[in-house]
């Protein structure tokens, strides 16, 4: 059975991502967690894996996968149902945001690290981070205006462009930074979604607590 390793629910935006694409893909795997910030944690990463990160995945065949849009493709390849845009423009632009995704956005996960569990009410940010939100809200809308007119998310249906900003949205949730009546209703599509709920619902259920990630 293909496994997928990864990190707390609550904090592991980086784990959620391939979740989601293996979840919406039928995809069938097991599930391994390492608990983060713990004194066994990194010897933990560094034997599931030499770049000593998660997420991780490793397939019955013995391939190793070891960044999350890696296993997106992969999952894309082994998916049940697509998982990128069947023409081949919006799946050229839903590459390209995915890309802008996995590379950048720092002021945002910096100061915004995602914690499913909170709800900040909202208050001045700083303004790289203000930057970040604007360009997300940007992006959103003009997929959603785009390529969005078969289903409630980026390019219709469900793809991988929306396991890439899934941790963004709880991010924005979180954080209540202000995004467009647009965004606002893509983000309700994204916290509604099965596996997101499946996602959340462990999230908020674990017992652990990383200070660093508390952020007001």
């Amino acid at each position: 059975m293909t496994t997928l390793v990864i990190g707390n629910k609550n904090y592991s935006s980086w784990s959620l991502r391939p979740w989601l694409a293996l979840k919406a893909g039928g995809i069938a795997f097991d599930e391994k967690l390492i608990v983060l910030n713990q004194p066994d944690s990194k010897a933990k990463l560094l034997d599931a894996s030499p770049a000593g990160l998660v997420p991780v995945l490793v397939t019955d065949g013995g391939l190793t996968v070891w960044d999350s849009l890696a296993i997106i493709e992969w999952a894309a390849e082994q998916a049940k149902v697509p998982l990128w845009p069947t023409d081949e423009n919006a799946r050229a632009i839903a590459r390209s945001v995915s890309a802008e995704m996995h590379s950048g956005f720092f002021p945002l996960r910096k100061h915004c690290p995602m914690n499913i569990r909170r709800i900040n009410a909202a208050r001045e940010r700083d303004e790289a981070v203000m930057k970040d939100a604007q360009r997300i809200d940007e992006i959103w809308s003009d997929c959603r205006k785009r390529f969005g007119a078969g289903g409630p998310y980026l390019f219709g249906a469900f793809s991988g462009a929306d396991c890439m900003y899934a941790p963004v949205v709880t991010r924005l949730r979180t954080y209540s930074l202000p995004v467009s009546d647009a965004s606002k209703a893509y983000m309700d599509a994204v916290l509604n979604h099965p596996a997101f709920l499946e996602w959340e619902a462990a999230g908020k259920a674990e017992p652990w607590t990383n200070p660093n990630s508390e952020v007001d």
